[in-house]
């Protein structure tokens, strides 16, 4: 079989490897999962039931169902001062398919886009996929993305930055003042900001410090998987000016049609619905596997979502991976979002009992 380029560029994601090597194993101890481990609120569920059972099967707006627009229009501020009367929202399925969205409308081939390293896999390899050149900056070690270090990248062919704030698989959260040097290097050059916010409930130290209204050229994504427990039911949207929106409307005619409906009629339901004590469980979550861990192993602090990035035990991610296999704990090794094999990520999203039986583990065999 001869299959396209575009396709013969992209590897299968590292994640989806720790997924089938937990399925193997009789009593798995699951550090790899970016999933919440809470169920979805009881509104959204409602929210959902009430929709199915009111036969609500058809196709929203391309856009998204126009009562879930609004709620997020007025979450967000859109159309309430300055720049931001300009912006619009589409809903999509998933933070991934926003990411698609956006590529396809900003990025031809050739086009660069500048990503940190380390980076969720989505972020380069959807590039590759679609013929843009991607350029990874290092941030190793402390894995903060600096106006300093982006701009070493920057060529006349750069189009696009792309921010995640809180960090996956990081947990990294830069201040605001290094988010506004980003701002103020993408102004300098022209450039269009694409900010993955998704872990945006989950910053443990400091109120969540979004882009939006910092900058024109701004595309912000954000979504319910994490927010709100529902990673499969595939919900997510972006923010970004009215001209790009429509752009992302006629991709997505194209391609996903619309967000499924249940599940926005669920969020509809439950837009108002926060993490409270919840967020203060993954806090505790948190201050647990980094205490467990320290001055075992070496890793940035995890200020925000729910992942640890440690330096593996002999250099290796990869082999590290195979060996905490042998103890049935499952981890990802740090090439699934990397250049480099020399890491690997831990989410400590797990319930509690794993979370300790994982701990103990790592110390064991480090």
């Amino acid at each position: 079989m001869t299959l396209s380029k575009r396709v013969q560029q992209i590897n299968s994601s590292g994640i989806r490897k720790a997924f089938t090597a937990a399925a193997d194993l009789k009593n798995p101890i699951n550090l790899s999962i970016g999933v919440p481990a809470f169920p979805p609120p009881v509104e959204l569920q409602r929210g959902a039931i009430a929709a199915i059972e009111e036969h609500r099967d058809g196709y929203t707006l391309t856009l998204g169902l126009s009562e879930l627009r609004t709620k997020l229009r007025q979450k967000h501020g859109l159309g309430q001062n300055g720049v931001l009367e300009d912006f619009d929202v589409i809903v999509s399925s998933g933070v991934s398919a926003t990411f698609l969205l956006a590529y396809s409308a900003l990025l031809d081939p050739g086009d660069e886009v500048v990503v940190p390293d380390p980076f969720f896999a989505i972020y380069r390899d959807l590039g590759r996929l679609l013929n843009a050149e991607v350029r990874c900056y290092d941030t190793y070690p402390d894995f903060v993305p600096t106006a300093e270090r982006i701009e070493r990248m920057i060529t006349d062919k750069t189009k696009l930055i792309v921010l995640n704030f809180p960090g996956n698989p990081t947990g990294v959260v830069p201040s605001v003042a290094e988010l506004d040097q980003i701002v103020a290097l993408a102004e300098k050059h022209s450039l269009w900001i694409l900010s993955d916010e998704i872990y945006s409930s989950f910053s443990h130290d400091t109120p969540h410090q979004t882009l939006l209204g910092k900058y024109p050229r701004l595309i912000v994504v954000d979504g319910f998987s994490k927010s709100h427990g529902i990673p499969g039911w595939r919900l997510g949207y972006a923010i970004a000016p009215q001209e790009l929106i429509a752009a992302f409307q006629k991709i997505q005619q194209y391609t996903f049609v619309c967000a499924p409906v249940i599940a926005q009629y669920g969020a509809l339901a439950a837009i108002d619905w926060t993490l409270g004590e919840i967020a203060n469980d993954y806090r505790k979550k948190r201050d647990f596997i980094t205490d467990a861990l320290k001055g075992i192993y070496n890793f940035a602090p995890s200020r925000g979502a729910f992942y640890l990035f440690p330096e593996a035990p002999g250099g290796s991610g990869s082999r590290f991976f195979e060996r905490c296999l042998k103890e049935e704990l499952v981890i990802v090794a740090g090439e699934a979002f990397s250049l480099r094999d020399t890491h690997f990520r831990l989410s400590y999203s797990a319930p509690w009992e794993a979370l300790e039986r994982g701990a103990e583990v790592l110390r064991r065999v480090a």
